[in-house]
């Protein structure tokens, strides 16, 4: 899988799969023996590792992801401070390569943010009961709108999110920072030339 961020996202519409749990860390997101390379994909197998399998590399019963039903969610719903610890750009690429295109959560560490917005994965903080709502309705399809910055479920009113507006930019066009800068390569230009340089 490409987890770059050349896809625009506009509006997310997927099933979630409920993490219910705060401080996940970037460690238990993909632990760091995992982190043998700068790819961007492959990672997908290795997400919540040490939750999913155990010593013997057999799923763990009752863990949300080896729930069958739960194949092909597209939005995580954890609790508060998700993607806290080290940086680990791994982190969103194992959650990209999984299949999630978002994380819904209470909060986000910030290095974790910035992150996952970097690479295409939205992550999308709500406010208290509609997290409250999601955690307690696994499974359920949301509606993601980054043009709206809202998330809305049948039964759950629109919900506000923030983000950055140079991050919801660049994801609304499907542009990197560096493709940005590339696209305004002639007024650079223009401007140096203005002043003489």
């Amino acid at each position: 899988m490409d987890v770059t961020a050349t896809t625009p996202i506009r509006t997310i519409r997927a099933r979630t799969v409920v993490l219910a749990a705060d401080d996940v860390d970037t460690d238990q997101i993909i632990p760091a023996r995992f982190l043998t390379t700068t790819r961007r994909d492959g990672f997908g197998d290795a997400l919540f590792a040490d939750w999913r399998f155990d010593g013997e590399g057999q799923p763990r019963p009752g863990f949300a992801l080896n729930d069958p039903q739960t194949r092909g969610a597209g939005v995580l719903v954890a609790g508060r401070n998700f993607g806290c610890g080290s940086s680990r750009e791994h982190a969103a690429w194992a959650l990209r390569d999984y299949g999630f295109r978002a994380v819904v959560a209470g909060s986000f560490a910030d290095i974790f943010r910035n992150n996952a917005l970097k690479n295409g994965l939205l992550p999308v903080a709500v406010p208290g009961d509609a997290l409250a709502w999601l955690t307690a309705h696994p499974g359920v399809e949301v509606t993601i709108d980054l043009e709206a910055t809202t998330l809305a479920a049948p039964g759950l009113a629109p919900a506000p999110f923030p983000v950055e507006p140079f991050a919801r930019y660049r994801l609304l066009n499907g542009i990197d920072e560096l493709g940005y800068l590339l696209s305004r390569s002639g007024a650079i230009d223009a401007y140096e030339r203005s002043r003489g340089a």
